[in-house]
């Protein structure tokens, strides 16, 4: 597996329309972008920081995987993504190594991106994802 770049930082977030502003008007950045992920019970929004994107995940649904990270530690930095060529083969390749995969298979993402989670009982408890494009 090579991660050529950081392909974001997932931080979780009770409100996209409180939180947007803070990114736009304290930071500068600019949100280009904002999606619903439904089979992930999210709805994302993204800025760009050079290469670097952060995408800001707000909850669908109290049960879904950002609803309950919120529930148990409140907003926050939530995963790491790297990119890769392809998430199946670096899947396979950390596997092999002995790292939990939440993912076995790749799947799809925002962005349109295919991604894939690391248990962060595996990765010194930091989720991690990996993502490659189409």
């Amino acid at each position: 597996m090579e991660i050529s770049h950081i392909e974001h930082i997932g931080i979780a977030v009770t409100n996209l329309e409180e939180a947007i502003p803070y990114y736009e008007n304290v930071l500068g950045l600019k949100c280009y972008a904002v999606e619903e992920v439904a089979d992930q019970k999210v709805k994302t929004a993204f800025f760009k920081v050079g290469q670097t994107k952060i995408e800001l995940l707000e909850s669908t649904d109290p049960e879904g995987p950002i609803g309950k990270f919120i529930e148990k530690k409140g907003p926050g930095v939530h995963h790491l993504a790297f990119a890769v060529e392809n998430v199946n083969d670096a899947l396979n390749d950390v596997a092999a190594k002995g790292v939990q995969v939440i993912d076995k298979t790749g799947r799809k993402g925002a962005e349109g991106l295919t991604i894939g989670f690391l248990h962060p009982k595996s990765t010194l408890g930091v989720l991690t994802e990996l993502c490659s494009d189409k």
